[in-house]
């Protein structure tokens, strides 16, 4: 017979799993790093899906690349509500010269798992894309996290 958990695991759950993918992300980047595996569009969305799947509010994300597109860092910038989250340029550009990034990937997810871009999404990396050209730091992709992860390179957005 299945039971239900009580209320005390339930709430203890979320941070569990959360621990997991981060852990199973890690394990992705650390596999695939050495390879340039950030130049492989599906490496690169099975990573972000393991960091960025569970979080229930829109969070936008940077991957920082070396100038052989290994991960010098990932970091979450902006963190939003359900359905967005407000991205800055400008704070993009710091967080990237900041690590000396050559190159980045940007990401973000939906928590509604709909993967299909918005017209905002394809303004802020065109914005981004424009932003980071000043500075000679490419934009590799934008992958949208949902119930799958969506690259804009893999389209021809990028």
């Amino acid at each position: 017979m299945h039971t239900k958990p009580n209320k005390v695991q339930i709430q203890h759950w979320p941070d569990t799993a959360r621990q997991i993918l981060e852990s199973a992300a890690n394990i992705i980047a650390e596999k695939f790093v050495a390879k340039d595996a950030f130049c492989n569009p599906q490496a690169t969305k099975d990573f972000l899906m393991f960091k960025l799947a569970s979080h229930e509010r829109e969070v936008f994300a940077v991957m920082l690349l070396d100038n052989q597109n290994q991960l010098i860092e990932f970091k979450e910038l902006f963190f939003g509500t359900i359905d967005a989250a407000h991205v800055y340029p400008r704070e993009v550009v710091k967080t990237a010269l900041y690590a000396n990034a050559a190159a980045v990937i940007l990401a973000h997810n939906h928590p509604s798992g709909e993967i299909e871009p918005s017209a905002s999404d394809r303004a802020i990396t065109k914005r981004l894309v424009d932003a980071l050209a000043l500075i000679d730091v490419r934009v590799l992709d934008h992958v949208i996290v949902g119930k799958e992860a969506c690259s804009f390179a893999e389209r021809g957005l990028i």
